[in-house]
């Protein structure tokens, strides 16, 4: 496997995703899945990942540093799975600042991070709903207005979602 340079498409849909799920494996090789809402693009070829509440993910990178990082925009239902090696970045090291300056500054005051993830990415490939394959004379933005009603959600001005909640809090 060698590395891989984000392309432009890459970065666009990484930089506009608002969640990405971080997969790792135990040393007893049990999978753990993670969702995680503070990261960035770095540099070329890696993505840093905050580490806020994940001492499971820690030890498993430790042990195996073989990771798999989603992340899908639900209304296109497409998406991206990149395959790397992930570090772990202690609070303590020295680089810790200046590497996740972006991190830092995402999260302000909200969260403490403990660490950093960063992976180098060595394998890209798409995810795409099977609406895609099955369907293929729908149009993406078909497939957008079917998830904004599966969703419960109508686009607003700004790009920005609206959610028309069908149950009540107290009926979940």
């Amino acid at each position: 496997m060698g590395i891989i340079e984000v392309n432009e498409n890459l970065r666009s849909e990484l930089n506009n995703a608002v969640l990405c799920w971080l997969a790792t494996v135990s040393r007893e090789g049990v999978p753990n899945v993670t969702p995680k809402e503070i990261f960035t693009l770095s540099g070329r070829d890696r993505i840093l990942i905050a580490d806020i509440a994940s001492p499971v993910s820690v030890r498993n990178i430790e042990d195996n540093p073989i990771v798999c990082v989603s992340f899908i925009d639900i209304f296109r239902q497409r998406g991206y799975k990149i395959v790397g090696l992930a570090r772990i970045i202690e609070r303590s090291n020295a680089s810790f600042r200046t590497i996740g300056d972006e991190l830092l500054a995402m999260v302000g005051d909200r969260f403490r991070i403990q660490n950093i993830i960063e992976v180098t990415m060595t394998h890209v490939s798409r995810i795409r709903a099977p609406s895609y394959q099955f369907y293929p004379e729908r149009t993406e933005q078909e497939i957008m207005q079917d998830a904004y009603r599966t969703y419960g959600v109508t686009p607003s001005r700004g790009g920005q979602f609206n959610p028309a909640f069908r149950k009540d809090v107290s009926d979940l």
